[in-house]
């Protein structure tokens, strides 16, 4: 965008619904009759969760699956079938470090960003006669946003109150610029976080014991914020 001269036919926006699956076709249709292909797809829709397992109703984890997993695997397919016959594109999927770790007040949430991990890493292998097209998981850590806004309770006309203090959190244009550099360098997986989130990150994937320790230290204190409305 800042070297480019857009004009309005470069611009189409249609509204979606990752939850209504039946009309993911008709909307890659109409993005493929606008501008003829379709060279990347960002899936980044979704929505967090803060609630204790015991206290939180079944019907909220199958809402954080149909939203942030199979309503992203969804779209995907309809945009992947056109790049096959293309033999090209990129897939850029917004997971999370929760995808890479375990936290408390989120297990839906993590559920859900482990299962795309998952299911894209299982993706890539079947891609092989495929080289240019890119799978690529992008797992950001806290970052400014409204996902706070909007997460999952426990129970699903529940809303959260108390979105306490954001600012410790990654400005999203920075989140933004990391994430398509890593896209423009086809990273597979790249982990977008200030610290000290980034270094958990690191004792989770190398030093689990330490990191099991750790998150038991760090989730007593949180839920203990969480059930006082902090």
């Amino acid at each position: 965008l800042e070297i480019s001269s857009l004009s309005e036919e470069d611009i189409l926006v249609l509204r979606l619904d990752l939850t209504d699956r039946s009309s993911h076709e008709a909307a890659t249709n109409s993005v493929l009759k606008h501008f003829g292909k379709i060279d990347v797809l960002v899936n980044n829709g979704g929505r967090s969760q803060r609630s204790l397992f015991v206290d939180t109703n079944l019907d909220v984890y199958s809402a954080i699956i149909e939203l942030n997993y199979l309503g992203t695997i969804s779209l995907t397919k309809y945009v992947l079938n056109h790049m096959i016959q293309r033999k090209k594109g990129k897939i850029v999927t917004v997971s999370s470090v929760m995808g890479i770790m375990g936290a408390p007040l989120a297990s839906g949430y993590c559920a859900s960003k482990h299962a795309l991990q998952g299911f894209f890493n299982s993706l890539r292998t079947e891609l092989t006669d495929y080289p240019e097209i890119s799978i690529i998981n992008i797992c950001p850590g806290p970052v400014q946003s409204n996902i706070i806004q909007n997460v999952f309770m426990e129970n699903l006309a529940k809303s959260l109150e108390n979105t306490g203090d954001q600012s410790h959190k990654m400005p999203a244009d920075r989140c933004v610029r990391l994430t398509l550099v890593s896209a423009a360098n086809d990273l597979k997986e790249a982990w977008i976080s200030d610290q000290p989130y980034l270094a958990i990150c690191y004792l989770w994937q190398y030093a689990p014991t330490w990191a099991w320790w750790l998150m038991n230290k760090m989730g007593k204190r949180r839920i203990e914020n969480f059930k006082s409305g902090v």
